[in-house]
């Protein structure tokens, strides 16, 4: 019995070691699993991470038109902090926000980088909007916003007839404060504008500051399709014709075109162009007006960064033969600027107002291959002189400050009256 049970002993002994060593085996190899698991998943994620930066990096590669490109900027470096920055934002980032609000911040990023006060980027969605809008066909309140250089602040520029800034009472030199709860001090001119547009038929709050006034002017205007003409015209006494245009759009030189001619049916003697408050747009509209007025010779030219120069040319076939002045004031910017100069050295006509806005450069909208596309500025224009007015602006040959107070009491455009003075001086002069 003895041996039988040391025997039991020896055999529930080794029963029970072999059991330990199973459980340990189990144990390892458990763990050797869960390693294996843990490297995978680091291996994946570092690959994953290497297939981001590598497609980061070759982006740069190439350019638009499919050239050759060495990036510059996009190497391993920036491409994995920028997935740095991801992880971060994903991690700690209180509020909801898309890919698409990064990616679109990264391209915004970059043309702000450039310091080019002008330079924008554009969504799919907002070239769209630009181009309705350079067509003459957009929606929004009637009216003309700049960015005023000695405020430092977006104000009202001009106002659409019969809009509804004007039916609201809307005035030239109005300081836009805010947009709805949005405070814009500080914001150019495209974000104060993107704020005030929206969906036709809702409403947009202004919060206004105008001169004289202490109070800020508090006005709800609703929004409207705007279907902009951009040129208006009218025969005033002595057979004076008025042109107005109020920027340059693809449909502003045809509008232009009918306008002079009706004016010319109507037995007009002279003719005033009452660019106040415009603030430019198409350098080729701008150009186009330009040869129903002057005589054969460059209109403008532009110079880029490698030194190429562009020639606008005029072939003198329609060179306008009436007495003409130019009304311009400090809001006539660029494309107006355009006009404005190239008259005033060929000694077509006298410029009234005050001193223009000075932009003497041009942007270029790019477009992109996925429908995006950038605005930059690309070169610098010059007078047929050879005059650069970016900065200086260019100055009238009379010198009449605007009386606001006598044109919002009883209408009395002080500006045009001395434009109309000129049009009889050069009546005078010409006998």
């Amino acid at each position: 019995m003895q041996d039988n049970n040391s025997e039991d002993e020896i055999s529930s002994s080794v029963r029970k070691d072999e059991s330990d060593k199973r459980f340990l085996i189990g144990i390892i190899c458990g763990m050797l699993i869960a390693m294996c698991i843990f490297g995978i998943a680091l291996i994946g994620r570092q690959l994953y991470r290497d297939y981001r930066i590598d497609k980061a990096v070759k982006a740069g590669t190439y350019n638009e038109s499919g050239e050759n490109y060495e990036s510059k900027l996009v190497d391993e470096r920036l491409a994995s902090k920028i997935v740095t920055l991801e992880s971060v934002i994903d991690k700690y980032y209180l509020n909801e926000y898309t890919t698409e609000d990064l990616e679109t911040g990264i391209y915004r990023g970059m043309i702000d980088a450039l310091g080019d006060k002008y330079g924008e980027y554009y969504t799919v969605e907002e070239i769209k909007k630009a181009r309705e809008e350079s067509d003459g066909v957009f929606g929004g309140i009637g009216a003309y916003i700049s960015y005023d250089e000695d405020l430092k602040c977006c104000i009202i520029a001009g106002t659409m007839e019969g809009g509804p800034a004007e039916s609201a009472g809307l005035r030239d030199g109005d300081i836009i404060y805010k947009v709805d709860d949005t405070d814009v001090q500080g914001m150019d001119s495209s974000e104060v504008v993107s704020l005030v547009r929206g969906e036709v038929g809702t409403v947009v709050h202004l919060t206004l500051i105008r001169e004289g006034k202490q109070e800020t002017i508090e006005v709800d205007i609703t929004r409207e399709y705007i279907d902009s003409n951009t040129v208006y015209s009218e025969l005033m006494e002595d057979n004076i014709g008025y042109i107005g245009i109020t920027e340059f759009d693809t449909v502003t030189s045809d509008q232009f075109v009918e306008a002079l001619a009706v004016l010319k049916g109507q037995g007009a003697r002279g003719i005033i162009i009452d660019l106040r408050g415009n603030l430019g747009g198409n350098l080729d509209t701008a150009c186009d007006i330009a040869r129903n007025i002057l005589p054969k010779g460059v209109i403008v030219y532009t110079i880029d960064k490698y030194g190429n120069k562009k020639e606008y040319t005029c072939d003198g076939e329609h060179e306008l033969e009436l007495p003409l002045v130019m009304l311009v004031n400090k809001y006539s910017a660029s494309a107006s600027e355009v006009l404005t100069g190239a008259v005033k050295d060929y000694g077509k006509g006298r410029v009234v107002g005050t001193t223009t806005y000075g932009k003497g450069i041009v942007q270029t909208v790019i477009p992109l291959s996925d429908g995006s596309a950038v605005k930059l500025t690309t070169s610098s224009y010059y007078t047929p002189n050879g005059i650069c007015i970016h900065g200086t602006g260019i100055e009238p040959d009379v010198e009449v400050q605007f009386d606001s107070e006598a044109y919002y009491n009883d209408n009395t455009d002080n500006q045009l009256d001395a434009a109309k003075a000129e049009i009889h001086k050069i009546w005078e002069e010409s006998y």
